[in-house]
């Protein structure tokens, strides 16, 4: 099939595919194929017996898969990956690339409920599978869990008042779509930064249909896993939350606290951290917007 380019513009595109360091006869994982662009990337730099394997649990992203022998598309979300690369009897990788967050395509369909730019039913799933959408976070959760995804997972410092609104406006009418969740919402939203506060709702209602903070933390021990001694992991992220995550487990190989100190006071770590933190130049933002936020981490394992 052919590619679709503009189903996703790849974000630090060079920059993320040099950070695995590839070997032309190793064994890569894009776990966000999306439109494509950082998996062709990867198989332009393997020889003939490299191997590409790519996750994405959107049904949509299966349209650009690449008609390449060295190349498989698994139709199924990353935190799997292991479960997955067993079945293919694979059982280390010589290097991860994750570029998270959501995809061009999702953003610009407007019936996926992705975009604060249309009005569409409150839906937000990645995957089509999913039984949790925008829709039940909404109309469903009780006002203990909707302050807990208001605050955890869009930082918004007046979660219990947005709980408490939503509660009200639903005991009225069920809210079914993303204009009337704007209009519930209006009294939070004011004029000279109402596009960023409902940004970090929809963030945060998005988050947890497809419970993003979760699977990265499996997608991450998981990598640790299965990658080769000396693999590499690269890791896009487009907020604060992920980048936390990513940051911390490439520093120390968990998520909170310390490593344990051995008797003289040093502690092993799994990963090395490779360069810098990398983030978009202005030629790259100007090009593609949604590159703004973009922060790439890369890892060897030791």
């Amino acid at each position: 099939m052919m590619m679709n380019m503009e189903y996703h513009n790849p974000v630090l595109l060079k920059e993320s595919v040099d950070g695995l360091n590839i070997k032309p006869d190793g064994i890569y994982v894009d776990v966000t194929f999306g439109g494509g662009g950082h998996s062709k990337e990867i198989l332009s730099r393997l020889g003939p017996n490299g191997k590409l394997f790519a996750f994405d649990q959107d049904e949509d992203a299966l349209e650009n898969a690449i008609d390449d022998s060295r190349f498989v598309l698994i139709n199924e979300n990353f935190r799997f990956i292991k479960r997955f690369l067993r079945f293919h009897n694979i059982k280390s990788v010589d290097g991860i690339l994750a570029d998270l967050g959501v995809s061009s395509h999702q953003f610009d369909v407007a019936e996926r409920g992705f975009s604060t730019r249309f009005d569409a039913e409150l839906d937000m799933r990645m995957s089509q599978k999913n039984d949790l959408n925008a829709y039940r976070v909404v109309n469903e959760y009780d006002e203990t869990n909707l302050r807990r995804v208001f605050l955890d997972y869009g930082e918004l410092k007046n979660a219990p008042a947005i709980a408490r609104v939503i509660l009200e406006a639903r005991e009225i009418n069920p809210i079914k779509n993303t204009e009337q969740l704007k209009t519930v919402l209006s009294r939070f939203l004011p004029a000279h930064k109402s596009h960023k506060i409902l940004a970090q709702m929809y963030q945060a209602i998005r988050i947890e249909v497809n419970q993003e903070m979760d699977v990265l933390k499996e997608f991450l021990v998981q990598s640790l896993e299965i990658l080769n001694s000396g693999g590499r992991l690269s890791v896009i992220s487009y907020h604060s939350l992920e980048d936390r995550l990513v940051k911390r487990f490439i520093k120390n190989g968990m998520f909170e606290g310390e490593p344990e100190r051995d008797f003289f006071g040093n502690f092993s770590v799994p990963f090395m951290t490779i360069g810098k933190l990398v983030v978009p130049d202005s030629n790259e933002i100007k090009i593609n917007n949604r590159a703004r936020s973009a922060k790439l981490r890369i890892a060897e394992k030791r």
